[in-house]
């Protein structure tokens, strides 16, 4: 394919991934929205306090990613109530939502075609990625923490990037510090390491210098 036909492609199933994750959170009570975001010291009470909008978004890929101890996980709730028609571009979507992964990545180069191609820091694998707007705006060396999605050969990120600096990691763990002992490979499936990852972003002020948006 060319890069026209990626980025078409891409553009598609973006503004799919875009509806998807605003109808999952719609579906979502609001009170599991305002209790991650006071996990990440995002709200006092029913106040919530921003620094950047990125940071509600934080708040909001937990509400969707994340299952609430003794409930169903949000997107299996939602897989059930939407009954998308098998092979149709919002069930590829919606799938590659569920198969989604966290994880910290580093842009190793530009893709010969389109986008870039990222190493996961933890499983030491390459992937490609196609993001227009780190496509114009990141360098090779960027490290990110992000939850990339593969609905086709290429991946896409979520809603939200956070960049990571040694001072994000440390603080990260060492306010969970038992994440220390586990192995690489399975941090990427324990919760509680994107949830130190957003609230180290939030302590750091990580989110200050995001200033494109994810879809």
């Amino acid at each position: 394919m060319t890069r026209t036909e990626i980025l078409t492609r891409y553009r598609r199933l973006r503004q799919i991934s875009k509806e998807l994750h605003q109808a999952v959170l719609d579906v979502i009570a609001p009170k599991v929205v305002l209790d991650w975001a006071k996990r990440l010291g995002l709200a006092r009470g029913r106040t919530v306090l921003l620094e950047s909008e990125q940071e509600m978004i934080l708040a909001e890929d937990l509400a969707i990613y994340l299952a609430k101890p003794g409930r169903s996980h949000p997107l299996d709730r939602y897989t059930q109530a939407a009954r998308l028609p098998p092979g149709a571009d919002e069930a590829i979507v919606l799938e590659a939502m569920r198969q989604a992964q966290f994880s910290l990545w580093r842009i190793e180069r530009r893709h010969e075609t389109v986008g870039l191609v990222l190493r996961d820091l933890l499983r030491g694998e390459e992937v490609w990625l196609v993001d227009e707007a780190l496509e114009r705006s990141a360098r090779p060396g960027l490290e990110m923490a992000a939850r990339l999605l593969k609905p086709e050969g290429f991946a896409m990120t979520a809603r939200v990037v956070v960049p990571v600096t040694p001072d994000l990691i440390e603080e990260a763990f060492a306010r969970a510090p038992a994440l220390r002992r586990v192995q690489a490979d399975a941090l990427t499936q324990d919760p509680h390491f994107a949830i130190s990852i957003y609230r180290a972003a939030v302590t750091t002020g990580a989110m200050d210098s995001v200033r494109f948006k994810r879809g």
